[in-house]
């Protein structure tokens, strides 16, 4: 480990968090339930954060973005989600340009940093997931092929959230057969697809009707012709490029569990504390306390985890481990304080005007996506602990 590496404890960045606290407090819970009925895409919410320049929190001052540390921009998403908004509309465009950044061309970073820095552009679509492989990722079956000076892209990508949304979508296709590539991580490269230019032409996105508003999608490839400089890195190593921009991923994304668990322990503090029933608060229940009281050790927990998994993130050093533990327990904390929340506010965690049941159903997702809680206990049983691999 690098001698570089330091952990902040304590409340951190709290100029920031004021400042995305502030912005949220514009879009109350209200904003969110007219989406949902709506099928909307927040599109007021995800300019106010762009404006802000919170959006482009990791990229480089060169191109236009804030230059912060991966801390800072957990800090961005842990405090919108802890304020009851969802970060779910717009935090890919904070990792999938990771690729981008570091595995691009300079003139391709130069191309399409500074408009995704100041909002320009929308690079919030990741093309990775396939109906027939899931999470089995080198099995996917999406094939592109070489022609002259395009590639020729043909198959299939399903949860490929806000597709509809993006101006650009990075894609995770196969370039040479399994059976030639050698192993199954060789032969898949990624792609940088404008969006703008080839919907209709080849590529047709088609809304996916879910229980949460995630304005996900699923996207078909018919002799989709993109230009051939639409390739990032080298032809064959997307797979190892895109492993490189997920840990990531995992901070970011346990960053808002451990908000959607202090919104959570927050509102049912608030809530037991008011609530009087056979003339007592029910938070002085130990039915009603015990269960808040550890679903909030455990969110503490998590968040250690998570400043850990960030401060090797930034000092370059390897956070596999931290980062997916990190994911895990932050998502299973969250998910135990939202059932805390459903029990302390009854009956009424059931309407919809209490915002409860939108947070808890948001909350469950994470322990499904970006990776499911079973493939990183796999990950930890093999590559941490050292045991034969489970699958």
């Amino acid at each position: 480990m690098s001698d570089a590496v330091t952990m902040t404890l304590g409340e951190d960045y709290p100029e920031i968090r004021e400042a995305v606290a502030r912005i949220c407090e514009g879009y109350p819970g209200e904003y969110w339930r007219k989406l949902e009925d709506e099928r909307g895409y927040p599109t007021e919410f995800v300019r106010a954060l762009t404006e802000a320049g919170f959006l482009g929190a990791l990229i480089p001052e060169e191109y236009g973005g804030a230059g912060l540390p991966m801390r800072a921009a957990a800090v961005i998403l842990e405090t919108i989600h802890a304020s009851g908004c969802s970060a779910g509309a717009c935090h890919a465009q904070m990792y999938i340009m990771g690729a981008l950044l570091r595995h691009g061309s300079d003139e391709q970073k130069r191309r399409y940093l500074p408009g995704i820095a100041s909002g320009e552009l929308r690079l919030q679509a990741f093309g990775v997931t396939e109906p027939t492989s899931g999470t089995d990722t080198t099995s996917l079956r999406t094939r592109a092929v070489r022609d002259g000076d395009e590639y020729v892209v043909n198959g299939q990508k399903v949860w490929t959230s806000r597709a509809l949304h993006s101006d650009l979508m990075l894609l995770l296709a196969r370039t040479t057969p399994v059976e030639q590539a050698g192993k199954k991580t060789l032969g898949l490269s990624v792609f940088l697809v404008d969006l703008r230019e080839v919907r209709g032409k080849g590529c047709d996105i088609q809304p996916i009707d879910a229980m949460i508003n995630h304005n996900t999608t699923q996207v078909f490839f018919d002799d989709m012709r993109i230009p051939a400089s639409s390739l990032i890195g080298e032809e064959g190593r997307g797979f190892y490029y895109i492993l490189d921009g997920m840990n990531a991923e995992r901070i970011l994304i346990a960053s808002e569990s451990i908000g959607d668990g202090r919104y959570f322990t927050r509102r049912a503090v608030e809530y037991a504390k008011e609530r009087v029933v056979f003339g007592r608060p029910i938070g002085q229940n130990q039915g009603i306390q015990f269960p808040i009281a550890r679903a909030h050790a455990e969110i503490e927990a998590a968040d250690l985890m998570n400043r850990k998994a960030a401060a090797l993130f930034q000092a370059g050093a390897d956070c596999g481990a931290e980062a997916n533990m990190a994911k895990m327990l932050a998502s299973e904390a969250a998910w135990h304080a939202g059932e805390a929340a459903m029990q302390t506010f009854g009956g009424f965690s059931y309407a919809r005007e209490y915002d409860i049941e939108r947070k808890w159903r948001e909350t469950r997702l994470m322990q499904i996506a970006p990776i499911s809680t079973n493939l990183i206990l796999s990950y930890i049983g093999q590559h941490v602990l050292g045991m034969p691999r489970s699958f």
